[in-house]
Order: structure tokens, then C-alpha cells, then sequence
């Protein structure tokens, strides 16, 4: 142990997890490996996964158990990593993934017989909520994270008129936990700005190792119908309305009027595929990768194209950093915070889509260039560690339990000394 002065024990409240292919899951697998590397014992709660976790789902026919007690006590509450598993419904136009339903009296239990040191909330549905609930009634002290732009998204699935509802609600769930994790600088001052308070920039790292340029297949760039000397750009991600995909068309069809040659392929799914299908013909679309085939599919190529402007960070940019691709991206999330233009690729002023649209037409002039770039986007991401990260976060657990902090109520006070960032 390094970054703690002893092993806690932490109780992690999520409503997505591997199997689960999304950013939240996969950067949360990466910190629970790193943070029982470092000693700590984590208890993991989360909604149960259609097709994946077994066992009986109702209490009698068409009633569900609304606070998970189905799953009964954690898988081994004496493992260095133990499992609770509730109760979740499917997420409207989200299909595969779950929403986890209130469980704070299961929780509550769970704790009292085996108190945490510290609960991580990663996701503020309604198992997140209750998790926080729980903690407040048990004096536990609480972190959490700002992973989804939930009120961006609403006005892409016409909730538009709930965004100041959503971001009040945001607002004071965050403001009743220690310390809420943000992954930028530029979102801390846009959450400071609606009033978000005792918020932590914490990075997000990348796996060098799994997305490596030597998975470059040729024999794959053969079947998408590039050869060596032929530029291929890539997007991944959900497809969606919330991406701006059609700025992911236009921007591809600035670039085919360059380099008539140009092939595009599309990793990942969801419900924009067919609209997207119907306005890129000849286009690849490869469905949903993971682990290998993903790092395969990320190094095969030569650009990736992220068109998001609804991110709270963009993973895929590490990822495809790490793959040795150069990127167009606009200017935040983990763009702008790790891209520098023309060194690693090229971001241009957020929401500027002309702009956009004049990089995708102009980066495939020097297709030796735009791979010096990757290159160079490479070592960039050698040294965003995982490991680092991890420190940094454990140390936030550290810091939320010393002796100068006290809870009041349902909320986390800080004394005078405390810094606020």
C-alpha cells in the first residue's frame, strides 16, 4: 500500500458493469482491478444482468422484488471482492442495459452487519440514489462520480424540457457526497458554473498494453477494402442521437470529395445503426467489439473521426490514441485535454461544425503525416497509466475519512481547512 495508510474496505454502487460495453463499465473494471491491487477489499453492487447472472428474478408471478432481497447477502462477504446483486429494468432506448431500482433497505442492512470504510456511488439512477440515502442514515461517508451527461442528452430523446429538472437533481446528489470525481478540468468549471460543489478533476487512463499498434491486420484492412497506401477512418462508439452522427456523415463526405478512396468503418451499435446504414452505403459497419478484435479494429486504421459533443470524457480517444491512430475530435473531453493540434491530430472550437467539416476535408492531404501523428498520439498515451489514477483515488478515500471531516446530516461538511477545487 502505497497511497492509503491501510487497506479499506469499499463499497461500490454502480448500475453498469462488465459484461456491459459502455465507458462507465470499462473504466470502472479497470479501477476495481487496480484499487484490489493496491490492498483494498471491494464490495460491488449492482443491478443483475439479463442472460448473464443466474437465479430467480420474482417473488410471485408478476411482482418483482423491489429491493433486490431476492440475491440475498454479498457472494462472500469475506473475498477481496465480493458481489450484490439487485433488481434493474431495461433502459428505455438503451436495450442491453439496466437501470437499477431502489434497493437503500438491502443496502442499509449490508452495511450495518459489515461497515465500509467509504461508499463509491458511480451512477446517480435509482440505486444510486438509495445507496446515497442509506450512507446518509449510517453516517458513511460518500464519493462519487460524474460520468454521463444526462441533462445534454435529454433534449436528444425529447426530454428537452426536463434538462433543469435533471441538472437540479444532479446538482444535489453530487453536493451531498465528500468529493464528486470529474474527469476534465473544462467540466469542472462547467459543473462549478451550475453550481455543482467539492469537485475532483481525476483523469482516466488507458490500457497501452491491450491497444497497441502492433495489432495492425492487414489482412482485416484487405476485407474492408483498403490496401496499404489506402486511408481508413474509424468511428466507435453507441449510435445514437445523443453522438451527432450526422456530422460523422458530412464529415466523411468532405473527406471521400478529397480522397475519393477514403474508407470508413464503424464500430459499434445501437439505435441510430439503421438510419446511419441507409445514409452511408459502401460504408463498414462492424457491429459491437470488444477486447482483442476492438484493439484490432482501433490499430487497423489510420484516423478516428468523434463527431460527440455530448462526452464527459470520450474513452475511445485513448483508446484509439494508444492504437496509434490521430484524432479529430472538437476541443474537450479528453480531446482537449491530452490532443495538442498538430502533434496528435486535430480538435477545433466545441459546436463549431463548419470548422469540423473543413479539418475532415483537409486531414487526409498527407496520409504519411496523419500517421506521424498517430505515432505521436502514442507516446502520449503510454503514459496515462491506470495506476496513477488509481493512487489518486484511493488517496480521495483517504482523504474523505480524516479526522477534520465530519458528516452533518445527509450532507458531507468540510472544515475551513479543507481545500475546495
Amino acid at each position: 500500500m502505497t497511497s492509503s495508510a491501510r487497506p479499506l474496505r469499499i463499497a461500490l454502487v454502480t448500475e453498469t458493469y462488465p459484461p456491459e460495453i459502455n465507458g462507465v463499465a470499462t473504466t470502472l473494471a479497470q479501477l476495481v482491478s487496480g484499487l484490489r491491487r493496491e490492498g483494498h477489499r471491494i464490495e460491488l453492487t449492482r443491478p443483475r444482468q439479463s442472460g448473464v447472472d443466474l437465479g430467480p428474478r420474482f417473488t410471485a408471478p408478476g411482482r418483482w422484488f423491489a429491493r433486490g432481497s431476492e440475491t440475498g447477502p454479498l457472494s462472500d462477504p469475506d473475498a477481496a471482492f465480493s458481489e450484490r446483486l439487485t433488481v434493474g429494468m431495461p433502459i428505455p432506448r438503451y436495450p442491453g442495459l439496466r437501470l437499477g431500482l431502489p434497493a437503500g433497505m438491502l443496502l442499509e442492512r449490508g452495511w450495518r452487519r459489515r461497515r465500509p470504510d467509504v461508499v463509491h456511488i458511480a451512477t446517480e439512477g435509482p440505486l444510486g440514489r438509495s445507496a446515497l440515502s442509506a450512507a446518509g442514515r449510517l453516517g458513511l461517508p460518500v464519493v462519487s462520480e460524474f460520468r454521463t451527461n444526462f441533462h445534454a442528452y435529454s433534449a436528444h430523446y425529447g426530454f428537452g424540457v426536463l434538462r433543469k429538472w435533471v441538472l437540479a437533481y444532479l446538482r444535489r446528489f453530487h453536493n451531498g457526497c465528500a468529493v464528486t470525481m470529474v474527469p476534465t478540468s473544462g467540466l469542472v468549471r462547467e459543473l462549478q458554473g451550475f453550481g455543482f460543489e467539492r469537485l475532483r478533476v481525476v483523469a482516466r487512463g488507458v490500457d497501452s498494453d491491450r491497444f497497441h499498434p502492433v495489432h495492425r491486420c492487414p489482412s482485416l484492412r484487405i476485407a474492408w477494402g483498403a490496401g496499404p497506401d489506402t486511408p481508413v477512418v474509424i468511428h466507435v462508439g453507441r449510435l445514437a442521437p445523443e453522438k451527432n452522427l450526422d456530422l460523422l456523415v458530412s464529415g466523411f463526405q468532405r473527406m471521400r470529395s478529397v480522397r475519393p478512396d477514403v474508407r470508413l468503418v464503424v464500430v459499434g451499435d445501437g439505435p441510430a445503426r439503421g438510419w446511419l446504414e441507409e445514409r452511408l452505403p459502401g460504408v463498414v459497419f462492424a457491429g459491437r467489439r470488444v477486447g482483442h478484435d476492438l484493439a484490432r479494429h482501433y490499430a487497423s486504421a489510420d484516423l478516428l473521426m468523434f463527431p460527440s459533443l455530448t462526452e464527459t470524457f470520450g474513452n475511445v480517444t485513448l483508446e484509439a490514441m494508444a492504437s496509434g491512430l490521430a484524432v479529430l475530435a472538437f476541443d474537450y473531453g479528453a480531446a482537449g485535454e491530452v490532443v495538442l493540434p498538430g502533434i496528435h491530430g486535430w480538435t477545433v472550437p466545441f459546436g463549431d461544425g463548419e470548422a469540423f467539416l473543413q479539418v475532415a476535408a483537409e486531414s487526409l492531404g498527407n496520409l504519411e503525416w496523419v500517421r506521424r501523428l498517430g505515432s505521436q498520439a502514442r507516446e502520449v498515451a503510454e503514459g496515462l497509466s491506470w495506476g496513477e489514477i488509481v493512487r489518486t483515488v484511493s488517496a480521495i478515500y483517504s482523504g474523505v475519512l480524516a479526522p477534520s471531516r465530519h458528516w452533518r446530516g445527509s450532507g458531507f461538511m468540510l472544515s475551513r481547512a479543507d481545500p475546495v477545487r
